[in-house]
């Protein structure tokens, strides 16, 4: 079944994706439920293009929406809310070297194995989007840096695979990265200043 020459289910992903990504800007707990179905939608999708990095990718989002709802959940104000917090150097360059590990490694076994198309640019994508959303998970503001990087390669990689509509997709998520790490950075000041003077009204 299709709309305008797209698949219902690529389209039905695509909004889940899309309002999973609003709420998650908003720092809503209700963002993960959007994520993990839109998430179980794009497997199928991944599949059939014959993306399998991605497609795990995916299957990886599906179960870090569930701990992020559990960890959001413990962590939430009284109004389903989240506060970013910071992580130091070294704990990036250790989820930097895991995003490398995981690219050569995903991208040697698809490459080698299987009939994946762009192994390695796949993988590179799959592998530091595990990094990107299990600091998404844990609240880290820079998390928003990784997707904005990855978003941007992933217009390319979707376009060349003929998903227009993720590739497209795409295209807003790197645009509302960007407004996310803005406003994510506007309430951890905002948390700052109030830390720090307790008598600041907003």
């Amino acid at each position: 079944m299709e709309w305008l020459g797209i698949s219902i289910w690529e389209w039905a992903g695509v909004v889940l994706n899309v309002l999973y990504l609003v709420l998650l800007i908003r720092r809503s707990i209700w963002c993960w439920p959007f994520g993990i179905l839109g998430s179980g939608l794009s497997i199928y999708l991944f599949i059939e293009s014959k993306l399998y990095s991605e497609a795990i990718l995916y299957g990886f989002y599906v179960l870090i929406g569930v701990y992020g709802w559990i960890k959001w959940s413990r962590n939430a104000d009284e109004n389903d809310l989240v506060q970013p917090i910071l992580w130091p150097l070294q704990k990036h360059l250790v989820a930097i070297a895991i995003g490398i590990a995981a690219t050569f490694g995903l991208g040697h076994f698809f490459q080698t194995y299987t009939d994946a198309e762009r192994p390695m640019l796949d993988a590179f994508s799959t592998g530091f989007a595990f990094v990107a959303s299990f600091l998404e998970a844990q609240q880290v503001l820079s998390g928003w840096i990784y997707w904005i990087i990855l978003n941007g390669f992933s217009v390319w990689l979707y376009y060349d695979r003929g998903l227009e509509l993720y590739g497209l997709l795409s295209v807003v998520y790197t645009v509302m990265s960007f407004v996310g790490y803005y406003q994510w950075q506007k309430i951890y000041q905002k948390g700052k200043s109030l830390s720090a003077d307790p008598n600041i009204l907003d």
